[in-house]
């Protein structure tokens, strides 16, 4: 819905003959529990972004042609490839930010996954440690209960 609000702005904006400039940051998960900060220039579109997107392999053999599209069109608004275009690029908007916001959760999560793995290993070796500790003052127990009955015993013993 956030996503949503954000592009119906920007639309707005860019009906209205103003230009932005929108940047995204969010962490990108790399390997393990770790991420990396990440800087995303969404607007203005840049001459890097398009270049990138003139070099991207097409799968099929045909590139996409607009239907509807042709004629003599007074408003480049109404023209079809404008229109085309701006989908393109909400699109484009939707799904950048979207992937964002998906690795950014993804970041977070697999760095509280870390922290609770952490936090386990810590408990476990606690719990050994206290375990260790415990068994040890009760067979000193033990031993200190086994002493007073021989001690007892061979007091015993010495009187009879």
């Amino acid at each position: 819905e956030v996503i949503s609000q954000i592009i119906v702005e920007i639309d707005t904006n860019n009906k209205k003959g103003e230009s932005a400039e929108l940047f995204l940051f969010y962490n990108h998960p790399s390997s393990g529990s770790t991420y990396e900060p990440v800087v995303l220039q969404i607007l203005p579109l840049g001459k890097k972004w398009r270049e990138n997107l003139v070099h991207l392999p097409w799968p099929p053999k045909n590139l996409p042609e607009i239907i509807g599209g042709g004629g003599e069109q007074r408003d480049p608004i109404d023209d079809m490839n404008a229109i085309t275009l701006r989908a393109f690029i909400r699109e484009y908007f939707f799904v950048s930010i979207f992937r964002a916001c998906a690795e950014s959760l993804a970041s977070e999560n697999a760095s509280r996954l870390a922290a609770m793995q952490r936090a386990d290993k810590n408990i476990e070796d606690l719990l050994g440690n206290l375990n260790g500790e415990f068994h040890r003052f009760r067979q000193a127990e033990i031993d200190e209960e086994l002493f007073d009955v021989v001690a007892g015993f061979e007091i015993l013993g010495d009187g009879h």
